[in-house]
């Protein structure tokens, strides 16, 4: 990785949302380790922006606090004491323009000349407005010897309309090259190699396609309930916590052509043309492709409506109309309180076309990529048993991470992105017309549950893998869900 391919004036990151969980979770550890490894810029501040009244010492004691029990490494108090005089906080409401004049007077008294700002939205979507606003109307994305960039977190809308309007809202004081729409799936490791297994390996390209692949399966699946997240988990539902995001993403990222560079907008531009390959579903599309249902005792968590229908599981079957896709099916599927935590993608070839073989024996080949936990690339294909005639086995070729690179912790996805964001690469964010085109796939899946209730609502059991219609989904084409066979392949 490089490390300040940027034009080397100060920066100053401004952190709105600076006392929330995000921010002691994810940002200040990713931020601390960043500086550790020398990648951050040589002069650079952290300015947090909140309601909650802290000082200046208040803050780093609430993010030293956090770092002690969220960072994923470890760190002594020197590293630590060297880094936090770079914390500071400013108190202000987010709909109050004299709060941002008074931010706006503190960093211009704490900058030195031409400065970098990125400004991070540790918030809420409805509040991007307001900040955006206040921020143009008090001159701070002026861009008057350093750049200006601002970090939204998803989920960027909650329906297609919301996302156009929002995109409207931000254009008005942001040009699209100063957004960066963050999700922090595409930060991780794994992700990123999705490409890298693809492209950098000359053995795959060739059979990447309808001719060879049976279909593809994509999971994601988490082991714990609504945790904290009940209040807001209930009014948006696994697809649009999950889906709208990150499932799709992985598939683009699995059914791209080859982008020209791995530059931003190459790599953008096909993304985009994967999702608008897939044709939205209509009613009738949903009631055959998708499935639906709820962990039982939903209904009885604390925060949850007594008569609540928000989904907490969903496995969609899409296809993707292009030359390379025709025919193939993608079948996505995520939920809560299932039996674990895990994240991988499974790519089954065809069976061989020949009768030569015993074929009840044989099992066709399968990729898998395991992107949490255990990460790494398995591959499943087929040998002579020793002592037989023609009996086969299945037999795995894998590489893992852990044993590959020895015990180096794997970056923080974070700590990618923020990095990418300060050098200026957008590969790694998602554009506005990519959001849009998500949320036109997801839109009348989401209508067609809300307004016809089809398909049904099923129900599961916690630490299943959801309910038998995500299993009759696949049985109708012939096929299953993989995971429990993969799983065990981790185990051998």
């Amino acid at each position: 990785m490089n490390t300040l391919p940027y034009n080397g004036l100060p920066t100053t990151i401004i952190i709105f949302g600076a006392s929330g969980d995000l921010t002691q979770r994810k940002l200040i550890p990713s931020l601390f380790n960043l500086f550790r490894k020398r990648r951050t810029p040589r002069k650079f501040q952290i300015v947090g922006f909140g309601g909650t009244a802290f000082t200046d010492d208040q803050f780093r004691e609430h993010l030293h606090k956090g770092m002690q029990e969220f960072a994923g490494y470890e760190f002594t108090d020197e590293d630590w004491n060297i880094f936090a005089p770079n914390l500071k906080y400013q108190t202000g409401k987010y709909n109050e323009a004299g709060d941002f004049q008074k931010l706006a007077d503190y960093l211009a008294q704490s900058e030195e000349g031409d400065v970098n700002r990125l400004f991070y939205m540790a918030l809420p979507p409805t509040l991007f407005p307001t900040i955006i606003q206040n921020l143009d109307s008090t001159g701070q994305l002026r861009e008057n010897g350093g750049w200006r960039r601002v970090v939204l977190e998803k989920p960027f809308g909650t329906d297609l309309a919301s996302s156009i309007e929002l995109n409207k809202q931000v254009h008005k004081a942001l040009q699209e090259n100063q957004i960066y729409r963050i999700d922090h799936y595409l930060g991780k490791e794994t992700v990123q190699n999705i490409l890298f297994t693809r492209f950098a390996n000359t053995i795959f390209e060739p059979i990447w396609n309808r001719n060879y692949i049976d279909h593809v399966q994509i999971t994601v699946s988490e082991k714990v309930g609504l945790e904290h997240r009940a209040g807001f988990y209930d009014s948006v539902g696994v697809l649009r916590d999950m889906f709208q995001n990150h499932l799709l993403q992985l598939l683009t990222l699995v059914a791209m052509e080859p982008p020209a560079s791995f530059g931003a907008s190459h790599l953008r531009n096909e993304k985009v043309k994967v999702l608008s390959a897939i044709k939205p579903m209509t009613p009738e599309d949903v009631t055959i492709h998708t499935v639906r249902a709820q962990y039982k005792g939903y209904r009885n968590e604390d925060k949850v409506k007594p008569t609540s229908a928000t989904p907490t599981y969903a496995a969609l079957r899409l296809f993707v109309n292009n030359w390379r896709w025709k025919g193939v099916p993608f079948y996505l599927r995520s939920g809560k309180n299932l039996a674990e935590k895990q994240s991988q993608i499974i790519i089954q070839f065809k069976e061989p076309p020949t009768t030569m073989f015993p074929m009840q024996t044989m099992k066709p080949n399968i990729l898998v990529l395991y992107l949490q936990p255990d990460e790494g690339v398995h591959l499943r294909f087929e040998a002579k048993a020793p002592d037989t005639v023609n009996e086969t086995r299945s037999v795995d070729m894998e590489f893992k991470y852990s044993e590959a690179f020895g015990q180096t912790t794997i970056p923080e996805a974070y700590e990618r992105l923020l990095l990418d964001a300060i050098q200026g690469d957008a590969a790694l964010f998602t554009r506005a017309d990519e959001v849009e085109a998500a949320w036109a796939l997801i839109d009348p899946i989401l209508q067609t549950w809300d307004m016809h209730q089809t398909p049904p609502l099923a129900v599961y059991k916690p630490g299943t893998w959801g309910p038998p219609e995500a299993y009759d989904l696949l049985a109708r084409d012939g096929r299953r869900w993989l995971n429990e066979e993969t799983s065990m392949m981790l185990e051998k």
